[in-house]
């Protein structure tokens, strides 16, 4: 992405009253984020529903001049701005449908690793948590030394699993709520320093943004999203490592959860999770690599050939063609009404192109092409 690109993207990324999705169609619809910026003035009457005011809200010249100023400062910083399409954008992430437009990234591990596995849990770990999650990450690396490990550097849970990489010598991503010209908690400096040099910083808030309450929730979505696997290590029946859960399985990720003892207000949240469904049951990094059809010489996280499969019928070609446009996984609901196909005959099938190694079933009864 070039300088004009990036500081145009940061000018719409902050436009007051235009949403997300609305600003992704801009981009696709003119090419660049350049372009909308650039031909502002036209948009009211080249798309529908788009107002004078929000035309008027892109030329803002403090955005520009705050735009400009993100740019100096991530430069000055070694700070990469990371585009959506950008080559190095987390390609997981990007086939979200709620990706940010920009990521900003002070690190040194490939944000595309093989194997990316988020650890979240609750801020106020057990000891019976913090040594499920060492020993977890410790087992991880024996079996997947190249293993990522992502979090959110906050206490509890999230800060002993980057503990736990830095330990035992796992690259790993603490992804922030704030920017990048801060560090919260401040107690966790010294592990963000050494993350830099080992993983890296990750955030798509700008420099100024502070810790509020509301962007903790819009950066577990980033959690969720950039990762293979989501795993909660404890949680109470309500908090944020139940909503990183949730978007795992709305986002087609593997979720699992540690089972805790009955009656431990701390295991509560992952007891529901299995109980429900919502998460498989993990008791050690052997069960993930198994679920995950990981090993140590990486073969099976490989891409298995098209000219492998075994030859199709028309109703599985529907089904497989349907996933090709969703590398994240679809929901079994959703694939009925994409492929016409009645649900009893759709699952059947399912199973088939299980059996034969198309397809596999995710948490939450979706479904992912193993292509």
């Amino acid at each position: 992405m070039t300088e004009q690109e990036t500081i145009a993207t940061l000018i719409l990324q902050n436009v007051p009253g235009i949403g997300l999705m609305s600003m992704k169609r801009l981009i696709q619809q003119f090419g660049s984020a350049e372009e909308v910026v650039a031909r502002h003035e036209e948009l009211p009457s080249l798309v529908k529903g788009f107002s004078r005011e929000q035309a008027q809200a892109i030329a803002r010249t403090d955005l520009h001049e705050q735009a400009k100023r993100e740019w100096e400062f991530a430069n000055k910083h070694g700070i990469r701005c990371l585009g959506l399409g950008d080559d190095d954008y987390p390609a997981h992430l990007q086939g979200c449908v709620d990706a940010p437009l920009m990521l900003f990234y002070k690190g040194s591990a490939d944000l595309n690793s093989l194997r990316i596995v988020s650890i979240v849990g609750t801020r106020h770990a057990t000891d019976y948590g913090r040594t499920l999650c060492n020993r977890f990450v410790s087992e991880l690396q024996s079996l997947c030394p190249d293993a990522l490990i992502v979090s959110g550097l906050a206490y509890g849970i999230d800060i002993c699993a980057h503990r736990a990489a830095l330990e035992h010598g796992l690259d790993t991503i603490a992804v922030l709520a704030h920017g990048l010209d801060r560090i919260y908690p401040p107690q966790h400096r010294a592990e963000a320093t050494r993350i830099i040099s080992h993983g890296g910083l990750l955030t798509e808030f700008p420099g100024g943004t502070n810790p509020d309450r509301y962007n903790f929730v819009q950066r577990n979505r980033i959690i969720a999203g950039i990762s293979d696997a989501v795993i909660v290590v404890e949680s109470a029946l309500k908090g944020g490592s139940l909503i990183t859960a949730s978007l795992a399985n709305d986002y087609g990720r593997e979720c699992f959860a540690f089972p805790g003892p009955v009656g431990s207000p701390y295991s509560e949240g992952c007891n529901n999770l299995i109980r429900t469904n919502s998460a498989m049951l993990l008791q050690s990094a052997a069960e993930l690599v198994e679920a995950m059809c990981w090993n140590t010489a990486g073969t099976a996280s490989r891409p298995i050939q098209r000219s492998l499969f075994p030859e199709l019928n028309e109703e599985e070609k529907r089904i497989v063609n349907s996933l090709r446009q969703s590398p994240t996984g679809i929901q079994v609901n959703t694939l009925t009404v994409q492929t016409g196909i009645p649900i009893h005959r759709l699952t059947a099938t399912l199973l088939d192109l299980e059996m034969k190694g198309v397809v596999r079933s995710l948490a939450g009864g979706s479904y992912r092409l193993l292509l």
